[in-house]
């Protein structure tokens, strides 16, 4: 009988990003920082990340941090990152008028 393995991986894994390569660099950095802030508080890491992404790309952007979540969102086509951070923790955000 095979045993069922959990994926473990320690660096951000993109797992679907429709953005330029500057920008997606960009947000990625964004969103590991404010994650490594607020280990415990997604929350206030959501806060961080949306805020500094309006600053830095424009508003009007949104993010979900956690560690399960469903989402069914209308977003602008090039202004979407959903990524992983430390297995667990998952990070969505995007950019809507």
């Amino acid at each position: 009988m095979a045993a069922s393995r959990k994926a473990i991986h320690y660096y951000p894994l993109i797992r679907h990003a429709d953005l330029c390569e500057e920008t997606k660099h960009e947000c990625v950095e964004i969103i590991v920082a404010s994650c490594e802030k607020f280990p415990s508080n997604h929350e206030a890491a959501a806060k961080q990340i949306k805020e500094t992404l309006d600053k830095r790309c424009g508003p009007s952007w949104h993010c979900v941090v956690g560690e399960t979540f469903a989402l069914e969102i209308s977003y602008e086509t090039k202004n979407i990152i959903y990524m992983f951070l430390n297995s667990n923790l998952g990070v969505c955000a995007w950019k809507c008028s």
